[in-house]
């Protein structure tokens, strides 16, 4: 379970870029995180993974919260961020092998975990290759395969399907249902409304670091118009707010 209670942050004084945001993402389901370009989404999922500081309110993940507790509480989430240009210079077995070190996976469940995650996303014949060889698409497999090594309680993916190939799409998409099944979290970000659509027990909307809408799709046509699609929806309520 993630909980964001009260979280505000500001980069330039008296501008909130996310306005006292209060949502709770429950066990079992996934939860699907809206908004244009701008709007917060990423400045809000780097708050909850720690990679942001703020001033006002709460995060927690799991009961630990991420200010008072960070390292406890960061070992509740697998985190894949919105660019997976990272550790260029290493191998991607070396990758692999560091983020195990981080998360304390013994050699032997390491090593069948690997080999499973890659060779599911198809890059497990590249592992001795330098990661700036790869594509952007591979860059992204071995980012996911990362923050999913761990087999952590929570997922937190910011826009985790850009550059995969329609596969791998659909791979990572059954493994977040099979997930939230058991009775995990599931928190991502995208701008693919019919993916949201799709794939999400709920969704929420933020506009201008304001959340406008928390709820289930039905709910959210019921509320305004319900022969709608998500994307008239979408750009009916952030134009609206604008």
């Amino acid at each position: 379970m993630i909980e964001i209670k009260n979280v505000s942050k500001s980069y330039v004084k008296g501008k909130k870029s996310v306005d006292n945001l209060n949502l709770e993402i429950k066990d079992g389901e996934i939860f699907g995180f809206l908004g244009p370009n701008g709007a917060g989404k990423t400045t809000t999922i780097r708050m909850i993974t720690g990679i942001l500081d703020f001033l006002e309110g709460d995060i927690l993940i799991d009961g630990k919260s991420i200010k008072k507790e960070p390292l406890e509480a960061k070992k509740c989430f697998g985190f894949v961020p919105d660019n997976p240009d990272m550790f260029l210079k290493l191998k991607g077995i070396e990758y692999l092998t560091f983020m195990a070190d981080i998360y304390d996976i013994p050699n032997n469940l390491r090593k069948e975990r690997i080999e499973k995650l890659t060779k599911k996303f198809a890059i497990y014949d590249d592992l001795n290759n330098q990661m700036q060889s790869y594509s952007h698409g591979m860059r992204q497999k071995i980012v996911i395969c990362g923050a999913l090594l761990a087999d952590p309680k929570n997922w937190i993916l910011d826009e985790p399907m850009t550059g995969l190939d329609p596969k791998s799409a659909f791979d990572l998409k059954e493994m977040m249902k099979e997930h939230a099944k058991a009775n995990k979290t599931v928190f991502f970000s995208t701008h693919v409304l019919e993916v949201a659509e799709k794939l999400c027990d709920r969704v929420g909307i933020i506009n201008k670091g304001k959340l406008v809408f928390v709820g289930t799709i039905a709910e959210l046509k019921k509320k305004f118009k319900e022969e709608a699609s998500l994307e008239k929806l979408f750009l009916e309520i952030t134009e609206k707010e604008d």
